[in-house]
């Protein structure tokens, strides 16, 4: 293999019309036999497998006549197709629409619905249940991708040839569908445009110093933020290499780590990892950088790390909506409980009540301003005009503060959010499952601190008169059964009432000190 260029050389491409996968291609390297990805075994395929396959998808999806803008839904493992799926959807112009395999029927027909795909594709186990859900829906074409490779999408994509020319589109077209959700428990579809996506991997390749040779170790899953567009896609820009591991596992990635240079993980990951002795500094002897994101990371974590490595986490903060927004330095001090400053572009503030900007180390709203922030909520604009000011920036509802290096701590979040193993967790939509339970009268739903996984999910239930015989097995029961497992409460506890202020509000507040000290 030829030696891997070096991107940083090369000139800034100019967002016009400009597809986000060109500009990827801009920085491809020069022999397109080197490695893009390497799968475990040591097989590895090449940026000229990735230019291929993508076409042969991108060829495919058009062919079956999706246009651009069209929405292509994938719920699927992670596994390199499933990258090229995503690349190939890029370059026709069409609307990525990313699904965690774990969501269950009544959340898929949500998305179905909202989102109106023009194709799905899933899991071949999934394929009955997907074609039962397109009965009642004007859902044509569906084909299934395996974590092997295979499946249905595969061979109708063999034949074709592997070349496409990558359709034209403005800065401002929608690249990826991706939901989020709020305090009202509807998930909303956050639009990210070409642009959003590129000025923030371009951000974030900058700010991190990637550099010719870099290897990233990739153990996340490619159906948010993190794993799909913060990693994937500042591997792209560099024009390197990553190492695509199926999921996270502690003796497969300290046996990796030292073929790699770089590390993304969540506070979980880095939790796991210090629990093994073999974990340590010989391990991490070519690592260069540690990033941590998805969720806080805990300063003892941060500490107990550098300590047996030598080496310190690198931790950031961003959105579903916004992609990244800051980040501790690259070069300079990284100081653990905090996300460090604003990265290039990204203009943050801290306000009170009023939206007045407040002096440092003051707790208040986080609001952010750039071209990385999305460009608003599928079909929702009402909702969109909410969530932005009157001068452009967008009200993020967690709070934080800045200190008077401009660093940032976020310590609290105004919507509830629990975050369990990386992934976001919406309180209202367990309960809107919860209180259709039998004997239910009213639920809460509440994150406590957990050793592993930063919050762990629990229930707090009133029952009914008639619902005394509900347990908490029962009730766990019924919800593995609606929801994807991460969202299942791992403990439920029934009390007389819920706690209320004056307004009727439930107050979270007290009930999240009440059970505070359940973790385990």
């Amino acid at each position: 293999m030829t030696p891997p260029h070096d991107p940083v050389k090369k000139t800034r491409v100019r967002i016009v019309k400009a597809n986000l996968y060109n500009l990827f291609r801009e920085r491809f390297p020069e022999s397109l036999t080197d490695a893009f990805i390497e799968i475990p075994g040591g097989d590895y395929l090449s940026y000229g497998d990735l230019e291929r396959e993508s076409a042969r998808y991108a060829t495919f999806l058009t062919g079956l006549g999706l246009k651009p803008g069209d929405r292509v839904a994938v719920q699927i493992e992670k596994s390199p197709q499933a990258l090229f799926l995503y690349l190939g959807c890029l370059r026709a112009g069409l609307i990525y629409l990313p699904l965690n395999p774990a969501y269950r029927r009544a959340e898929m027909e949500y998305y179905l619905d909202d989102a109106e795909p023009g194709a799905v594709i899933c899991r071949s186990s999934d394929l009955d249940g997907m074609h039962e859900l397109a009965r009642t829906r004007a859902l044509q074409h569906i084909y299934s991708l395996d974590a092997n490779g295979q499946g249905s999408l595969t061979e109708a994509c063999q034949p074709i040839d592997g070349k496409y020319n990558t359709c034209e589109v403005a800065p401002d077209d929608i690249a990826v569908l991706i939901y989020t959700s709020g305090t009202t428990g509807r998930p909303k579809g956050a639009m990210l445009t070409h642009a959003n996506l590129y000025t923030n991997a371009l951000a974030l390749h900058q700010a991190w110093g990637w550099r010719a040779g870099d290897v990233l170790l990739h153990a996340l899953p490619l159906f948010h933020v993190h794993g799909l567009f913060v990693a994937c896609h500042c591997v792209l820009l560099n024009g390197t290499k990553m190492i695509l591991l199926p999921k996270f596992d502690v003796a497969t990635i300290i046996s990796s780590l030292p073929k790699a240079t770089v590390f993304m993980g969540v506070p979980t990951f880095y939790t796991r990892l210090l629990a093994d002795p073999a974990f340590g500094r010989e391990t991490c002897r070519h690592m260069r950088l540690f990033t941590s994101g998805s969720a806080p990371l805990l300063v003892q974590t941060f500490d107990e790390f550098r300590a047996r490595t030598g080496l310190e986490i690198l931790e950031r903060y961003g959105m579903t909506e916004t992609g990244m927004n800051t980040s501790n330095p690259l070069e300079g001090p990284r100081r653990p409980g905090t996300v460090g400053t604003p990265l290039p572009g990204v203009s943050v503030r801290i306000v009170d009540e009023r939206e007045a900007e407040v002096q440092a180390d003051t707790v208040g709203q986080l609001q952010v301003k750039g071209d990385n922030v999305f460009k608003g909520y599928w079909r929702l604009p009402e909702k969109t005009a909410e969530e932005f000011t009157a001068d452009g920036y967008f009200r993020t509802g967690d709070l934080a503060r800045k200190d008077n290096d401009g660093y940032v701590s976020i310590v609290g979040r105004a919507k509830d959010l629990i975050i369990s193993g990386g992934l976001n967790i919406y309180p209202k939509e367990i309960e809107s499952y919860l209180d259709k339970i039998d004997g239910v009268l009213e639920s809460a739903v509440i994150g406590v601190p957990h050793p592993d996984f930063g919050e762990a999910v629990i229930a707090i239930i009133v029952r009914k008169p008639e619902g005394t015989s509900l347990t908490e097995d029962g009730v766990i029961a019924a919800l593995k059964n609606l929801i994807a497992g991460f969202k299942v409460p791992k403990q439920v506890f029934f009390v007389p009432g819920l706690p209320r202020n004056t307004m009727g509000k439930v107050q979270k507040n007290l009930l999240r000190d009440r059970y505070a000290d359940l973790s385990s």
